[in-house]
């Protein structure tokens, strides 16, 4: 089974520092208290140490919590909540709780939240982003915890990653436009997090490699049906000749696809529009929207039997675990050629 490793003592900071632990202890409740010198010192030191605060007694700190931290970028994506299913069918019935985080696609957010997560003892990590900042990855092997990634198959992991390839996908559905005879696509992307950059990747490697020119509208905002909505209006100002639609998740492809009817703009005769995850709402539309359908709900499970193995102390025996992809030609794409 696996063991928690010991972690930094405020003894161990004040050592370091050369000051007593009591004045550390200060530091963390009332940094004001200390010099502006003495608070760079002891900050620098809990940095390098990968300190992490102990919210739980010091008789339970080496026990195990049965809580497992979850990191979610989005609580309103309806990707995210499938993952979160997936992972609470298994981990519920094996006696673990889900101890849920929201971070907001922000890396200081993330930061503190698996600070919080890891101060409450939790006995694994499962994150939804392969990018961290140093001190995330200073505070994981600190607290000596299994670690997941989630919905990225490609990127360097921590430990291990479960999930999807993203540019393989992208280009693959970039490739059926093309087929269909959408040769002008514009890719709308939101959020411009890593898997979007990794979408926007295998879109333009698909266009290039057809001889035809790339041209993505990206914005930093959430994504949302309006924010499809007026991504298809700066398309279409920007690109009037556009002829299909490639949108980074299925919200985007929604809002332009209600975009188009309130336009009179015939889907898929003059614009063809794709989406990517495959929502229930997807395939209720009509006409039905063409998305990639990726494997949310499974990823989640597997997530959890991969961790619940390591805390018995088995092995990490695949590294990462790549998931097929399915695309969905729906009926907001030309018929076949």
């Amino acid at each position: 089974m696996t063991a928690k490793r010991r972690r930094p003592t405020l003894q161990d900071v004040a050592d370091r520092v050369g000051i007593t632990k009591m004045t550390v202890s200060r530091y963390l409740k009332s940094p004001e208290q200390v010099s502006a010198a003495l608070q760079e010192k002891i900050q620098k030191a809990l940095d390098e140490l990968g300190y992490i605060p102990n919210k739980v007694p010091d008789i339970l700190s080496s026990s195990k919590s049965h809580a497992i931290g979850l990191l979610v970028p989005s609580l309103t994506n309806q990707v995210f909540a499938e993952v979160i299913r997936g992972f609470e069918s298994v981990a519920e019935p094996a006696g673990y709780q889900t101890m849920l985080a929201h971070y907001g696609y922000s890396q200081s957010a993330e930061e503190a939240r698996i600070a919080t997560l890891l101060a409450y003892n939790v006995d694994g990590l499962i994150l939804s982003e392969s990018i961290h900042t140093d001190r995330v990855r200073r505070m994981i092997r600190t607290a000596g915890v299994p670690v997941i990634e989630v919905m990225d198959s490609v990127s360097p992991a921590i430990e291990q990653a479960i999930g999807f390839n993203n540019t393989a996908a992208a280009h693959a559905m970039t490739e059926l436009m093309i087929a269909r005879g959408h040769r002008n696509t514009v890719y709308f992307a939101a959020r411009m997090d890593a898997r979007t950059r990794l979408k926007i990747r295998g879109y333009e490697q698909a266009m290039r490699e057809h001889g035809l020119e790339p041209f993505s509208l990206q914005t930093e905002e959430a994504s949302s049906f309006t924010r499809g909505a007026l991504l298809l209006r700066q398309a279409l100002d920007k690109r009037p000749d556009l002829d299909g639609i490639f949108c980074t998740n299925d919200d985007l492809a929604i809002g332009a696809f209600y975009e188009c009817q309130r336009q009179g703009i015939p889907v898929p005769q003059q614009i063809g529009i794709a989406g990517f995850h495959g929502h229930d709402i997807a395939g209720a539309m009509v006409p039905r929207l063409a998305t990639v359908v990726t494997p949310r709900e499974e990823m989640g499970r597997l997530a959890a039997e991969n961790l619940l193995a390591r805390l018995r102390g088995e092995p990490v025996r695949q590294p990462v675990i790549e998931l097929p992809f399915r695309l969905e030609a729906g009926e907001s794409l030309r018929p076949e050629i």
